[in-house]
């Protein structure tokens, strides 16, 4: 039997009510994952062919004609170790950042936790990352073979980047999906913001190869260390630093504190304004 009552404030968050609708979230973590390249030609192996036709284009580009260093890494493990995590923070953002506007009608109709939408589709986009991560391992053993990188115990943290990616992911993009109900043209400045922030990221160079008196501005950016030490404890090129992750840690939870908060209160009158 449901209990019918008052609709919280919009400054309390109910997670217990989210995670009673876990199996609706499993819902929509399916349907994300069918309908990316649905009615496609190549169909799932656009998550193969994508990112490396960019790895492609990078090592073209970056490595043989502006001879960026890759330090000493063969090039494209180098940026295959960028861009896979990078994708993965890129997807997710974008989509959560659209969650008001491509899920209008839906939320329209019928009540569920909202949060339940953005969520599955950062753990939908999970799906993406592992397949391009298996691609990634498949290049890391190559040159393993080859005694070109070696394992070790640092893998065992690659886990906790991908975690402080997502939830810098559904964080900020819970703010610009608050924020977009209201400042539409904001939708518009996504693309071109965050393919600014990949060059502002080390994702097709490390931080040994930015100008020291650039790299006390990239280190603000709290991306910078997730994305170094992800490729540090893959490869051991770059660097781990423990205070730059801490730095991120603290920036990444707050993002998501005001965005889920941004977001709670948004939901109540968006249909005004979408």
């Amino acid at each position: 039997m449901y209990k019918i009552e008052p609709h919280p404030p919009w400054y309390k968050i109910n997670l217990k009510e989210l995670w009673a609708y876990r199996d609706l979230i499993l819902i929509f973590v399916r349907r994300d994952i069918v309908s990316m390249y649905k009615q496609t030609v190549l169909g799932p192996l656009w998550f193969f062919l994508a990112p490396l036709f960019t790895v492609l284009t990078f090592t073209l580009v970056f490595s043989r004609i502006a001879g960026l260093s890759t330090d000493g890494l063969p090039a494209p493990l180098f940026y295959l170790s960028g861009t896979t995590l990078w994708n993965y923070f890129q997807n997710s953002f974008i989509g959560a950042s659209s969650t008001f506007v491509s899920n209008a009608q839906l939320f329209g109709k019928v009540y569920f936790p909202r949060l339940a939408a953005p969520v599955a589709l950062v753990l939908s986009n999970l799906f993406k990352f592992f397949i391009q991560f298996g691609m990634l391992m498949a290049f890391w053993i190559y040159y393993w073979n080859l005694g070109l990188v070696s394992p070790s115990i640092k893998m065992l943290y690659l886990p906790v980047f991908l975690i402080f990616m997502a939830v810098f992911a559904l964080g900020v993009g819970l703010l610009f999906s608050a924020l977009t109900t209201k400042y539409r043209d904001l939708s518009h400045f996504l693309g071109f913001g965050v393919t600014l922030l990949m060059y502002a990221s080390p994702v097709i160079y490390s931080m040994s190869q930015v100008p020291g008196q650039y790299r006390g501005l990239v280190q603000w950016n709290p991306l910078a260390p997730v994305l170094e030490g992800f490729r540090h404890c893959l490869t051991g090129a770059g660097e781990l630093s423990w205070g730059g992750l801490a730095y991120s840690g603290v920036i990444g939870l707050l993002f998501l504190i005001a965005g889920t908060f941004l977001f709670n209160r948004t939901e109540k009158t968006f249909m005004d304004t979408v």
